[in-house]
């Protein structure tokens, strides 16, 4: 919902792209403080007290930017708002992992699937609302109420703080440093976010520029790696449940790596759009087998764990559309798309890292 009304807002504050792109920076400095805070805050007192008010917190900021008049302002918003939706990212995926144990059987990408699926439904909702004339503050603060709504509702469902599991075996790292499975681990997100992040800002542009495709054809590129990226999260969990998380991570990261070899190499529409649909596929299921990891490594400080490891992959997302801004100096876009090849070649590598030892189920009830 808010980058739907991204264009309106720029307007209503009366900045320029310079300084927007300026006030965004303040948004991922919000959340990647908020990821770095929840972590051990979830360990202390739940992750469903954590989701509560930090879900909360997001929900009410939504509206923050549409109220905005101003630079500063906005750009007060847009750190609350990142803190909010960084909390919130940390703190769900560590409930995530205790509903996981208590199911006994993988179904963290489901989780990242109907991820997917709320930002689809929220940009065509935004897209509705703007179709209607509706003022960003009125489509914004429908959605934080909203938002308040269904944190009220799912919260008393979720695990309370007794089902986090207090291991017998610690990994051989004092807390509050990073241990080497969980560098490990955040290398890793690293590289498969900052080859999502790519896709999601320079797929559209990569079709348009190398085969000299209209906005409207090149568009094509991200709704196909978007499409391939939601279905393959909604399948994922049945093949890591068959053949394990390494094999999802390690065979999903090389597919990927084929379908965007295809993006480099074709010089035909039809065989790009598929190329881009592989790369969504390949990707879809990995992430969600890191942060499963992230939550089992049997440290006690199982949040704190999570926190670094979604921080380390946030960064990855924020810094690939970045280099790949950079390159584009020295090399035509298409070559620059190198960088995400690399990053899925290296992950299938060390796809490893996501192996973990076996942990007792959590009883619930």
């Amino acid at each position: 919902m808010w980058v739907v009304h991204i264009p309106e807002i720029e307007t209503r504050t009366n900045i320029a792209h310079s300084t927007l792109g300026s006030l965004l920076l303040l948004l991922a400095v919000g959340a990647i403080a908020g990821m770095q805070l929840s972590g051990p805050l979830a360990d202390r007192f739940g992750s469903r007290l954590l989701v509560a008010l930090s879900g909360t917190l997001l929900a009410v900021a939504t509206i923050g930017p549409g109220l905005a008049s101003n630079a500063w302002q906005l750009g007060l918003a847009l750190a609350i708002f990142g803190f909010g939706n960084g909390a919130l990212d940390v703190s769900m995926n560590s409930q995530a992992v205790l509903v996981e144990q208590a199911y006994r059987r993988p179904i963290m990408a489901a989780f990242h699937g109907m991820f997917s699926i709320g930002g689809v439904v929220g940009s065509l909702v935004g897209a509705a609302t703007l179709a209607l004339g509706w003022p960003p503050v009125a489509a914004l603060g429908g959605s934080s109420l909203l938002g308040v709504a269904a944190i009220a509702v799912c919260t008393p469902r979720l695990l309370p703080l007794s089902a986090h599991p207090r291991p017998e075996h610690h990994e051989h790292a004092p807390r509050g440093r990073y241990s080497p499975r969980v560098l490990g681990l955040g290398a890793l997100a690293f590289v498969l976010m900052l080859a999502e992040g790519v896709a999601n800002d320079w797929s559209t542009l990569q079709v348009k520029e190398h085969l000299g495709a209209s906005g409207a054809v090149a568009a094509l590129a991200f709704g196909t790696f978007s499409l391939t990226m939601t279905v393959g999260r909604f399948t994922a969990d049945r093949f890591s449940s068959a053949l394990g998380p390494v094999a999802v991570v390690r065979y999903g990261a090389l597919l990927a790596a084929a379908g965007m070899a295809t993006v480099v190499v074709s010089g035909w529409l039809p065989t790009t759009l598929l190329g881009w649909a592989l790369f969504g596929l390949g990707l879809s299921g990995c992430v969600p087998q890191i942060f499963t990891a992230a939550g089992n490594l049997g440290t006690g400080a199982a949040g704190a764990d999570m926190s670094r490891v979604v921080g380390m992959g946030y960064l990855g997302f924020l810094a690939g559309p970045a280099t790949i801004g950079w390159l584009t100096h020295l090399v035509p876009l298409t070559v620059a798309m190198i960088v995400p090849l690399v990053c899925a070649l290296a992950a299938a590598r060390f796809a490893g890292a996501v192996r973990r030892p076996a942990t007792r189920p959590v009883t619930v009830g």
